[in-house]
Parts: structure tokens; sequence; C-alpha cells
């Protein structure tokens, strides 16, 4: 079965044929480095990092690169407000973004160029776009020609006649046509600029993505990434620059986009001042419950972040954990097995069957749900004396499965032990009092003080600690917030 993907260019599902069968070139956009980062940049990050993943666990050799814009008006404006140079400001945002994609488990793409670190390339492909008549230059500034392109627009679907009817020409009289875009821009007293045969300047936004892609990728590409927002103008006018510099279409085989992400059912703005960041969300939630949280939805579809759909995911991730402990605990020789793949092979076909179509981890996330509930009624079903015999096959099947599916969604790979201290780290009651407690509870049990022992469950549960009780004694966790 080959894979399908939705094509943003098309309109429509095709089949994934690389340009050399077997290799996969893929180009994200990164961040703009000024701020944190927040939950819409992590929604790009943790899927695209899942197909890369994926494409990787079918056997594809992935040439992976996402960049960071590490030079833009956005940087110049902040850097003045704080008094830093630019370029210290960016390289700052770099280290928090990445410090963060660390944080969800965003595997480090292969390539993380910076678009500082391609102004040579940058000035090489304007030079060529200025001599094929696709740009041109005005007292230090290069204009991209948005009518060379005969079909510009057919990314975004816009007709040309309808943006040139709605554009502001006052914004630059110099500009042979209100469309035309900036690829060089001619420094302003005080930013940051580099020399090129027009002066010194600083690189327009969109030219700076082309010049990584050609510079570490090549001058075609299998695939391209982003949120939707970026459709146009930015990978608008990336193709048409790209496409009249090399004179080769198309430029990108498959553009892939994904959904927003609204919080409380309300667009993420600044003017809404519900911006999310990631190191924030972080302090009330355990990373794999914002994966996994991430990952139940298809990446095209828009996603509503509340505390109630955080709430589940932290439930769910705690219920695999969970699951893990049972094992362990009643059928331990279930755990040494996991390793068998080839005696699950057409249950691993099925459960992964939709990553095939458009990399829709939403489908896989609840087909390991199901695997849980398996795990949980073969384990009831021993201890009911129902079927002992075969239980222990079944839970080693659906701990493989789910252990695969690990290796490309990032989740439900740690051990419980990992799992429960990294969430019940995020207390302020101290260890020490919470095992205090219990062990006066035990006390009080033992002493037949059953009041004793339900005021101090009721105690710790006011704090945020739930007490559960098992042959093996009394656990503690932090509640699901």
């Amino acid at each position: 079965m080959s894979i399908k993907v939705y094509n943003s260019l098309t309109r429509k599902k095709e089949d994934f044929e690389p340009a050399i069968p077997g290799k996969v070139t893929m180009y994200v956009c990164g961040p703009t480095v000024y701020a944190m980062s927040h939950i819409g940049h992590a929604r790009s990050a943790v899927s695209f990092d899942s197909i890369q993943r994926y494409l990787r666990y079918k056997g594809f050799e992935v040439k992976y690169a996402r960049n960071y814009t590490d030079v833009d008006d956005k940087i110049i404006n902040k850097a003045n407000e704080e008094g830093v140079p630019p370029q210290e400001l960016a390289e700052r945002y770099i280290r928090e973004f990445d410090f963060d994609m660390n944080a969800l488990h965003v595997q480090l793409p292969d390539i993380r160029p910076k678009a500082t670190e391609s102004i040579k390339k940058i000035i090489e492909v304007t030079e060529s776009l200025i001599k094929k008549g696709a740009a041109y230059a005005i007292d230090g500034d290069v204009y991209y020609s948005v009518r060379s392109k005969k079909d510009y627009g057919k990314l975004s679907g816009k007709n040309i006649d309808d943006l040139e009817s709605g554009a502001r020409v006052d914004v630059d009289e110099r500009k042979n046509d209100p469309l035309d875009f900036a690829l060089w821009k001619s420094s302003k007293p005080g930013e940051p600029f580099w020399e090129s045969p027009w002066g010194g300047g600083r690189p327009g936004w969109h030219i700076e993505c082309t010049a990584m892609v050609m510079e570490w990728l090549g001058e075609t590409i299998d695939i391209h990434g982003g949120g939707k927002d970026l459709i146009f103008p930015h990978h608008e006018n990336e193709i048409a620059q790209s496409e009249a510099a090399t004179g080769k279409t198309p430029y990108v085989k498959y553009w892939l986009h994904n959904g927003f992400v609204n919080i409380e059912k309300e667009k993420m703005s600044k003017s809404l001042g519900n911006i999310l960041n990631i190191r924030d969300a972080l302090v009330d939630h355990t990373a794999e419950a914002i994966r996994l949280f991430l990952l139940s939805s298809h990446y095209r579809s828009p996603i509503d972040y509340t505390r109630d759909s955080l709430r589940d995911a932290e439930a769910g991730v705690e219920r695999f954990y969970k699951t893990v402990q049972r094992v362990a605990a009643e059928c331990p020789t279930a755990l040494e097995a996991i390793s068998c793949h080839s005696c699950v092979q057409e249950r691993l076909d099925e459960a992964f069957s939709p990553m095939e179509d458009d990399f829709n981890t939403a489908e896989v996330v609840g087909n390991l749900f199901k695997e849980m509930s398996r795990m949980n009624r073969a384990l009831d079903d021993a201890k009911a004396g129902k079927g002992p015999k075969g239980h222990k096959e079944e839970l080693s099947y659906s701990l493989a499965i789910i252990n695969e599916a690990s290796k490309f969604l990032g989740i439900f790979d740690r051990t419980p032990e990992e799992y429960f201290s990294d969430k019940n780290s995020r207390t302020s009651v101290p260890a020490e009092e919470i095992e205090k407690l219990i062990a006066e509870r035990i006390a009080a049990r033992a002493s037949k003080d059953f009041a004793r022992a339900d005021a101090i469950r009721k105690e710790l549960l006011d704090k945020g600690i739930v007490l559960e009780d098992s042959p093996k004694g009394t656990t503690w966790s932090v509640k699901t917030q």
C-alpha cells in the first residue's frame, strides 16, 4: 500500500512518490525568533516531526531541514526595545525554541539553517531573477515582479486581478506594481546589513526560504511544510521566485500545511491576549500529554486547546502507563515478549494503516487505545479464570504494536517509573510530606482507625495528590489538572 498525501497545490490526495525512489527531501518553515515559542509552533513542529519519523520508519532515507528566520523587522524592533544587538536576541530565542522542542520530544532536523548564513545564496538567486527580468532594483531595494509569473496564485487559488483591486497602492509608489514584493531591502540607520550589488541591506522574508532550500536540499524538493497561514503570501511567493530563478517546475512536489490552534474556541492572537507559550503549557502538563493532544487530531484539521482537552490527554497517557504497571504486576513475562514483530505484522498493518492515508495520527492514536482496552480485558479475564491460556500472547502483541507506534508518534516510549516521576515532580507538596502522611494512613488502617485514614486521603487529594492502594502497597501520583 502506497502512502497518500494531501497536496495543497493540487487540492487532492496523491500517491507519494519522491523524485528519487527511497529518498525524501523535506523542508519545513521554522520560527521567526524574536519571542518565546507558542503552542502554534508546537503544532507544526510535532506534526512534521511525526511525518518525518514515519517516513524513516517506512524505510525512506529522509533529508529534513527546518529553518530559523533570524533577521526580520520583528527581531530588529524587539532588539531595539531591549537595547541589544538583533543577532544576540535571535540567538537567545533560537536556544529557547530548541529547548522547547527538546522538551516536546521533537527530534532535531538533519539541517537547521539560519537565514543570515545564506546571504550569499540569497544574493545569487536575487541576481538571477533580475537577469531573467523577473525582478528589478530601485534605490537599493529589489522587488520581484509578480506579473512576470503567469501562474501566480496556483497554490493559494487567489486571482491576481482580485488581489490588485484590494491592494494598497500607497505602500511604496516606487514599485512597478503594488503586488510586487521585496527580495532585498536597503538598510536603515542602525539596522543590521550585508553588502550586495545594490548596496548595504538585508533579505526579504520570502527569498530566505528559497535560498535555504536550494543551498541545502536542491532546486526542487519533495515535501515543503508549514502552517496554513503561510500559504499566502509566503509560500505563494516562494514558489514564484524559485521557479522563475531555476526554470524548473514544480519547485515542490507536495505541499503540506497544518491547521491552526485555537484557545478555548477562539483564534490565538496577540490582540486577544491568548497566546499560550509552550513553556507555560509545560508547567501544568507533561510533554507527553501535550504531544498526545496534538497528535489526536489530523494535522490538517484545526484543534482547540482547552483545559478539558489537556486533562483528557493527560488521563490518556496515564492510562497507558498504569496498564503497563498492571501487566508488570499480573503477567510480567508478557513484557519480555514485546520485541516480537513478525507475529503481529497483520495487526501492525491494520493499526498503522491510517498513517498511509495522509499521515492520520488521530486514527492511529485511537487504535492504540483499543490495544490498551484489549490488554485490560485480557488481564480481567485471566483474573476471573475465564481464559488465562493465551493472554500472555495477547498482552505481548498489544505491547508490541504500541511500542512500534511510539517510534513515529514519540509517545508511550518511557517506563512507568519515568513517566510518574516526571508527573509527580510537578507538585509543590514535598515528597517527604506525602510519604509521611501515607505511612500515617497505613498505621491508621492497621489500627482500624478508618476515619483518620480517610481524612488523610482527602487531605492529600485536596493538595492534588491521588493515592492508589494495591496488594503491593500504596502509591501516589499528581492529580491531572
